[in-house]
């Protein structure tokens, strides 16, 4: 883990947070250690004077010895009574962006990768897993009552992609390289959802070259899990919102299949080109999508990214320095930067520059020839560019034609809109117009029939639009719940919609089921908003703020902190 290596090194500092230290040895020998001044979100650097000299090349085993905080950032614990079986507790870890110091004293940034292995004991009734090969499991021998499973991971990665996750679990294989894991409850549906895992990692092989972590495993986690999905390698932790019972979801399975190249094999070097890894994604998992399901798909995929765009940018002030592609996040907590920005703006920029440069065809070339050229490594904004104008050398006058200070540095939506092919979304868009435009008198002429033939994808799309515009009156909600009956429907993206489209317009039944879906599921996407919408609505203000008050003590430390801000709690 030699930062910049030089000779006579005496001294070793490390990334902690919320960790008790008890004892560092260098080589065996006992070393001097102390804790620096406690950073707000950053945690304590942990300073080792080594002692001894080292040496340009030398290699030095240091040892510590630590315990973690029950309040630990990167963790969170359950109790029995909290997952689906009852029985056993359950833990899982979550380290992106910076938490992983909460976990375990390392260099904690993206710039630097490691490899590594572990063992961990655990009670023998539980599983654990890790985002590493499993190297077999063996009783312990201090204990009879637990086992202790290896792990190897052979490939370097940056901290943020060390993960761990303890329980009650259940594996089911759904491909040659796939198991997916979860509670006994959840894990035949959870095969039965995911059964295009193979046909994914298959197209993404093709598409930009060879997967090179062997195991492709899925977790489905506890509902309290923040994040669509986490490309842990060799193990993707994933929500259980996308359970949708169709498949419909399983762009967030093909997004995180996506990061084994972009963001895991090429990496960002600081969060502030955080772009790289998920721009780059998002254009891959939409790949995936169009060979699955057809280029007119892509397209209204890549359009309702856009709109995801437009709602983002509406929602953070388009003068917000975190809606520009390129972040300042000088003391700045990741955490509050994150938002679909780098993953919408970056990928409207390759998109963009896809229709530039000859078509897809021709920009999959390039993208798989950068990831070549950046495997294994960590990377800045400036080396993609540098890489663009290279690959793409006969085309210099076309690249200088994009205004790139515009896309990077400048705040609020791009000045320019790629091309995107409307034959999904036309449906979308007039359905829409139509609830925009409609009298009291006109509510009668809505019907089922409306929304017959459009897939779940177009039923998102189609709230996505009504949801950029003025709130609805609330008569016009209601008769929508009269003749689509969305409150039946328990696709988590549509629900979600819906009920924001409800509390927008002021619709005091729907309070309750939009409480009951913050609470009972996590995931920061649909919480966050929800629970935003709840506190700007003078009918549910105080209701969001107490059932938050409620139910924070079994929420994830960071969906905890973030909506506590939202809601301006302390």
């Amino acid at each position: 883990m030699a930062e910049h290596e030089r000779d006579g090194l005496r001294c070793l500092v490390l990334d902690t947070k919320d960790l008790q230290i008890h004892k560092v040895t260098v080589n065996g020998e006992e070393a001097k250690f102390v804790l620096g001044e406690r950073h707000s979100f950053k945690g304590s650097p942990l300073e080792i004077t080594l002692p001894f000299e080292l040496r340009r090349g030398q290699d030095v085993i240091v040892e510590v010895t630590f315990d973690t905080s029950p309040k630990s950032s990167a963790l969170q614990w359950f109790t029995p009574e909290q997952t689906s079986g009852k029985k056993h507790p359950f833990l899982f870890s979550q380290c992106q962006a910076a938490h992983c110091r909460a976990l375990l004293p390392c260099q904690d940034t993206p710039s630097v990768k490691m490899t590594y292995y572990a063992e961990v004991s655990v009670p023998k009734e539980l599983v654990a897993l890790m985002s590493a090969k499993r190297d077999g499991e063996m009783p312990d021998p201090d204990n009879v009552n637990r086992k202790i499973y290896r792990f190897s991971q052979k490939v370097p990665i940056p901290s943020y992609l060390i993960a761990l996750v303890v329980g009650a679990l259940e594996s089911r294989k759904i491909g040659p390289r796939t198991l997916v894991w979860a509670e006994k409850e959840l894990v035949d549906k959870s095969a039965y959802e995911f059964t295009e895992t193979e046909d994914m990692l298959k197209i993404a092989e093709d598409l930009v070259g060879p997967y090179v972590w062997e195991q492709y495993d899925l977790l489905v986690l506890p509902p309290s899990f923040p994040y669509g999905g986490m490309e842990n390698p060799c193990l993707t932790f994933v929500t259980p919102t996308l359970l949708a019972g169709d498949k419909s979801l399983s762009n967030v399975i093909a997004h995180e299949i996506s990061h084994s190249w972009t963001g895991n094999l090429v990496t960002n070097k600081t969060w502030d080109h955080f772009w790289l890894n998920e721009g780059h994604t998002v254009y891959l998992e939409r790949r995936i999508g169009g060979r699955l399901f057809g280029e007119q798909f892509r397209h209204f995929q890549a359009l309702g990214g856009w709109r995801e765009l437009q709602n983002t940018i509406n929602t953070l002030g388009e003068k917000n320095p975190f809606t520009k592609l390129v972040l300042d996040l000088n003391e700045v907590d990741t955490d509050v930067a994150y938002s679909s920005v780098p993953y919408e703006k970056g990928f409207a920029l390759l998109f963009y520059l896809e229709q530039l440069l000859g078509g897809p065809d021709v920009f999959i070339g390039f993208l798989k020839a950068y990831i070549q050229q950046f495997a294994y490594k960590s990377i800045v904004t400036e080396d993609w560019k540098n890489f663009l104008y290279s690959y793409f050398k006969d085309k210099v006058d076309i690249l200088d034609k994009v205004d790139w200070n515009a896309w990077m540095n400048t705040p609020g939506m791009p000045s320019v809109k790629p091309k995107y092919d409307m034959t999904l979304s036309n449906a979308c868009v007039a359905l829409s117009q139509r609830w925009i435009e409609a009298t009291e008198s006109d509510l009668k002429s809505f019907s089922s029939a409306d929304v017959k033939e459009l897939s779940s994808h177009q039923l998102i799309e189609f709230l996505a639009l009504l949801l950029l515009e003025a709130p609805l009156p609330v008569s016009h909600v209601k008769r929508m719940q009269e003749a689509y009956n969305f409150n039946a429907v328990n696709n988590s993206e549509i629900r979600f919609r819906w009920l924001r489209l409800c509390i927008q317009a002021k619709w005091e039944e729907a309070i309750p089921l939009a409480l009951k879906m913050a609470t009972e599921q996590g995931r920061m996407k649909f919480t966050r908003p929800l629970f935003r919408d709840l506190y700007n609505f003078d009918k549910s203000r105080d209701q969001s703020v107490s059932t938050f008050q409620q139910h924070r003590a079994c929420m994830h430390p960071v969906t905890s902190m973030l909506v506590g801000k939202d809601l301006n709690v302390d």
